[in-house]
């Protein structure tokens, strides 16, 4: 190879791996035409992105990504920590702390109760079969309350949504099509109302203005005179949210 003149041929691969404070760590390479140039981001949760604009070249990737190490290890350390749904752990339902509970009982629905003046979410069935069954009963829970929300929103505003649906993004809470559907992160279910109440009218308001001007925030304002309270609260504590149901 000619070290002045690197070989810009190189196939761009799927993955990359560093390693950093001693681990090794996945990177996952994209390619995207929208993007003008080199950028490393960092998610929620999940592996670490490394995106090449359609004219970029392996090596000069690479050597972006290595120049870039010191800032992708401080990242990760201050990632937010992941908790797992499992017997004895706290989980917060609606902004309230709720200790889960394998009942042990072969059948019946997950219920919201409370033992010894503490709230928990007794989980039918064995310790193994928790995250899989809360997961789709809060998805449950999250589709109720946001549908009711967005529809709410939608009066207020003028418009029609035609479908509302969960999703498990790791970095965002919600979505709007032109045609009125709207998913949502069901970890909202997780926070306050207030704070699920206001990405309801973040996305019904796209319904209105599909972009992000001055003239949108005044529609979400519209919907939900309170809405700094909620986006505040998201602000500082979402990243932590987007921890929960996740294996630690």
């Amino acid at each position: 190879m000619n070290f002045l003149f690197p070989d810009r041929s190189a196939k761009i691969p799927a993955t990359a791996t560093l390693i950093l404070d001693g681990c090794a760590v996945e990177i996952t390479v994209k390619v995207s035409a929208r993007a003008r140039s080199y950028r490393l981001t960092v998610p929620h949760h999940g592996s670490p992105v490394l995106t090449l604009p359609s004219t970029g070249r392996w090596p000069e990737a690479e050597g972006f990504l290595n120049r870039h190490r010191g800032w992708l290890a401080a990242r990760i350390r201050r990632s937010a920590p992941r908790t797992a749904f499992s017997h004895g752990e706290l989980v917060p339902l609606r902004g309230i702390a709720h200790r889960i509970h394998a009942t042990g009982r072969l059948r019946g629905r997950v219920e919201a109760a409370e033992i010894e003046g503490e709230p928990a979410l007794l989980v039918p069935g064995e310790a193994v079969h928790i995250p899989r069954r809360l997961t789709e009963w809060l998805k449950a829970e999250a589709q109720r309350d946001l549908a009711e929300r967005s529809n709410i929103h939608a009066a207020t505003l003028g418009v029609e949504v035609k479908s509302v649906a969960m999703r498990s993004q790791s970095t965002r809470w919600g979505s709007c099509s032109s045609t009125g559907r709207l998913n949502y992160n069901w970890r909202l279910v997780l926070a306050p109302p207030f704070v699920l109440d206001y990405v309801a009218a973040h996305e019904v308001a796209h319904l209105v203005h599909m972009n992000h001007s001055p003239s949108f925030w005044k529609a979400v304002t519209r919907a939900l005179p309170d809405m700094e309270r909620g986006k505040a609260w998201l602000k500082a504590h979402g990243k932590v949210l987007m921890g929960y149901g996740l294996d630690s």
